[in-house]
């Protein structure tokens, strides 16, 4: 299979070394599994131009960018950038036209393509994402959905395929995306890989996910956030809340689909499930007495969150 891992000026260190590492390590890893070993990967490091920096200054030599045109996966890692006007504004930058342009015509010629993180940005710019599912870092998932209306966001899962373009989650997702690569030619090398690399089985970003981070994108939504914690142990209702913040309930419901995915409601169990783990990680506090302090009569509700955020729900 062979691999083309585009990097541009600026990618993120971390992200281009767990993509190579990963694949270099099941072709490394590939004769230890029973029977026929699984093809290599015929990994090439190309780029627009003939060397380029990483975020931290470490200089990457690159093959020239046609050595894609016969890949059979293209890989586009993070760039380093974690502010949110700045990376829009970078994805968008005439320094990356050539960039964008490339990733386009992969897309006309089918070939699969793969990003993680911010990566998935440049992939929607280049318009390659319209009309697919996608996942970014989870905390970046509301100025991706404000930007990007053609894309259907699903921040909470680490990886996503959609029509041939697989997209993960934040920085270090570039694993989890490199292991799917390895895990579409073989699931046992994959497992072997994951093994040796000591890299866990993470299905989804929903544990590792802070709504007040989300919520600071749009500023109704960071007022109902809140407004809500203000109020965590006490019964609450939508309404209310649309009328303390001065809008409708219909209005509030819209923004929050808009920036966040999500109802006014989900909110609120995420702030309450987040409220709850940190009790129960810190005060020694019985079940039912932290779901009273989070607002819940019973602890049956909060466990039934809690259980659905450990297994990833959305």
């Amino acid at each position: 299979m062979k691999v083309a891992v585009l990097a541009l000026d600026g990618v993120f260190d971390s992200g281009i070394s767990a993509v190579l590492d990963v694949l270099h390590t099941a072709n490394a890893l590939r004769g230890r599994l029973a029977g026929a070993a699984p093809p290599a990967f015929a990994v090439h490091t190309v780029g627009v131009r003939r060397h380029v920096r990483t975020g931290l200054g470490h200089r990457v030599d690159t093959e020239p960018a046609a050595r894609a045109e016969d890949a059979e996966l293209l890989v586009l890692p993070a760039l380093m950038e974690r502010r949110p006007d700045a990376l829009l504004e970078t994805v968008a930058s005439p320094a990356h036209r050539a960039a964008r342009r490339l990733l386009a015509e992969a897309r006309e010629r089918r070939t699969p393509l793969a990003s993680s993180c911010t990566g998935t940005f440049l992939l929607a710019e280049s318009g390659v994402l319209d009309g697919l599912r996608a996942t970014t870092s989870w905390w970046l998932a509301p100025v991706f959905r404000e930007r990007y209306r053609r894309v259907t966001v699903e921040e909470t899962r680490m990886v996503t395929t959609s029509d041939g373009v697989t997209t993960a989650g934040a920085a270090f997702g570039h694993l989890d995306l490199a292991l799917a690569v390895v895990a579409s030619r073989s699931p046992a090398l994959a497992d072997l890989v994951r093994r040796y690399l000591v890299v866990d089985d993470r299905a989804s970003q929903a544990a590792y996910v802070i709504p007040s981070a989300m919520a600071r994108h749009e500023p109704l939504v960071a007022a109902f956030e809140e407004w809500v914690r203000a109020r965590i142990a006490e019964p609450l209702s939508i309404a209310d809340a649309a009328r303390d913040l001065g809008v409708s309930e219909r209005t509030l419901q819209r923004t929050m689909a808009r920036s966040l995915g999500r109802s006014p409601i989900r909110l609120v169990q995420d702030l309450r499930v987040e409220q709850a783990e940190h009790l129960l990680r810190t005060s020694g506090l019985p079940l039912a007495a932290v779901a009273r302090r989070v607002g819940y009569e019973s602890p049956g509700p909060l466990r039934a969150l809690l259980r659905r955020r450990a297994a990833g729900g959305a």
